[in-house]
C-alpha cells in the first residue's frame, strides 16, 4: 500500500515525532509532504529513510498550495492519503480530492474541550473543519475523549476511529547511569529533589503553576522540556520568586533523536529518557488534553505522575497506573504532594500495564486496520469503541 502523509509542519511536536514513530512501524510504502517548516523532525524522518517534501506553504490563506499538493498526489498514484494537524487536514482533504484520490484519512491529533492545537475553538473554526471532513473516509481520534468530542462537533460517529498514540515503552525504561550522566550534565546535585514537566511553554499547559510550587519549596529543582510563547515569562516568574537558579528550561527535546556524529556520541544532549530518569516526579498541570503522551512516557520511565486530567489514562482502570494520581493542579495543593513526595524520598515504579497498553507497534497495527477498511471500501467504517 502505497500512502501519503500531509502534515502541518515537522517541527517538534507531539504529532509531528507521533508521525515518525508510526512511519518505523508501519508495513506501507510511505511518503511525506509538509506544508511548512520541515524542522528537527522532518529530518528525523529522512534520516529514517522516508521521503520528506516540503511545501513551502507561506501561510493559512496560501491557496496556491493547493495545487501544488494536488499535483504532488496525482504524480504520487498513492493508494491512501494520511492528514494530520487542522491545516494539513484541510488542505490535503481538498487536494486529494481534486486529484482524484478518494481513501483518505485523517487524525485528530490535539483536540481540546475548549482549543485544537493551542488555538481557541471558533465558530467558523469548526465549520471549516466539518466541511472538510465530509470530504475524507476516516477519521481518527488519538482518544475515546477527543472521539467524543468529534461526535459531539457534528462528525458521524460511524466514520470515527479510535487509535490511541504509542510511545516506545523500552526505550523509557529507568537507567541510573543516564541519570547520573543527565544529572552532571545539566548541573543538578546527585542527591537534589527535582520535578519535571513536558510540553510547549503555553498557557493552556500551566506551567507557571509549576513554577510557583516549586519556587515554594526550597531546595527543590524544576526540569521543564519544551519550547514556547511562554519561555521568557516562565523565566521572568522564576526570578521574581527568588528560584532562577533552580528552574531550568532545557529547551525542546527531538524524540526519538537522530543518531550524533561518531565525534558528538561523548557529549551529546541528554535525550528525552534521560532527562526523566533524572526527575524524581513528573507533573502535568494542563486542564485540557487531548491524550496525555507525556505522562505515559514518565510513566513508562518508573516516574510518580501528578495530572490534573489524562484522557490516555481516563480510557482504562484506575489499577493501570498506581503511581498516577489526579490533583486539581492548585500551587498549594501542589505544594503539599511534593513536600510529601520529597520527604518519603526517591523511588522508581515498576512499569505500569498503562504504559505497556499504549506501545507503538500495537497503535501501528490499529491504524493499519483502518486504512485496509477505507482502501477496501466503500462502506460504512466500524464504529468507534467508546462509552
Amino acid at each position: 500500500m502505497k500512502v501519503l502523509h500531509v502534515i502541518t509542519g515537522l517541527g517538534i511536536g507531539g504529532a509531528e515525532q507521533q508521525l515518525r514513530l508510526l512511519l518505523r512501524e508501519l508495513p506501507t510504502d510511505s511518503e511525506v509532504v509538509t506544508l511548512t517548516n520541515p524542522g528537527a523532525v522532518a529530518r528525523g524522518i529522512v534520516a529514517d529513510g522516508v521521503s520528506v517534501r516540503d511545501l513551502a506553504m507561506t501561510g493559512n490563506r496560501d491557496l496556491g498550495a493547493l495545487p501544488r499538493l494536488a499535483g504532488i498526489i496525482r504524480h504520487g498514484k498513492y493508494d491512501l492519503v494520511h492528514t494530520h494537524l487542522y491545516r494539513a487536514c484541510l488542505y490535503g482533504r481538498f487536494a486529494a480530492r481534486i486529484a482524484g484520490v478518494r481513501t483518505i484519512v485523517a487524525t485528530e491529533h490535539s483536540l481540546g474541550a475548549v482549543q485544537i492545537e493551542g488555538r481557541p475553538l471558533s465558530t467558523g473554526a469548526r465549520a471549516l473543519y466539518l466541511a472538510g471532513e465530509r470530504l475524507g473516509t476516516a477519521t481518527v481520534a488519538v482518544s475515546n475523549t477527543v472521539a467524543r468530542r468529534l461526535e459531539r462537533w457534528g462528525v458521524r460517529r460511524d466514520r470515527i476511529h479510535v487509535v490511541p498514540n504509542g510511545i516506545e515503552v523500552a526505550r523509557f525504561a529507568y537507567d541510573e547511569s543516564a541519570r547520573r550522566a543527565a544529572r552532571e550534565h545539566l548541573g543538578l546535585p546527585r542527591d537534589a529533589f527535582v520535578v519535571g514537566g513536558v510540553g510547549r511553554l503555553t498557557d493552556s499547559k500551566r506551567f507557571d503553576a509549576l513554577v510557583r510550587a516549586v519556587a515554594d519549596l526550597p531546595d527543590a529543582r524544576l526540569i521543564l522540556v519544551g519550547e514556547g510563547a511562554e519561555r521568557e515569562e516562565l523565566l521572568r516568574l522564576a526570578r521574581d520568586r527568588g528560584a532562577a537558579e533552580r528552574i531550568l528550561l532545557v529547551g525542546a527535546c527531538e524524540d526519538p533523536p537522530p543518531p550524533p556524529p561518531a565525534e558528538q556520541v561523548a557529549s551529546a544532549e541528554p535525550d528525552l529518557p534521560a532527562l526523566l530518569a533524572a526527575m524524581d516526579v513528573f507533573v502535568s498541570t494542563s486542564h485540557d488534553e487531548a491524550f496525555g503522551l507525556a505522562i505515559i512516557e514518565a510513566l513508562a520511565a518508573g516516574l510518580p505522575v501528578f495530572h490534573v486530567t489524562c484522557p490516555a489514562l481516563n480510557d482504562l482502570p484506575a489499577e493501570a497506573a498506581p503511581g498516577a494520581h489526579r490533583i486539581t493542579g492548585s500551587v498549594p495543593e501542589l505544594v503539599e504532594e511534593l513536600r510529601k513526595l520529597k520527604d518519603a524520598g526517591p523511588v522508581r515504579q515498576p512499569v505500569p500495564a498503562a504504559a505497556l497498553h499504549y506501545g507503538i507497534a500495537h497503535s501501528a497495527g490499529q491504524l493499519m486496520t483502518v486504512y485496509e477498511k477505507a482502501v477496501s471500501g466503500p462502506h460504512p467504517t466500524r464504529e468507534a469503541s467508546w462509552s
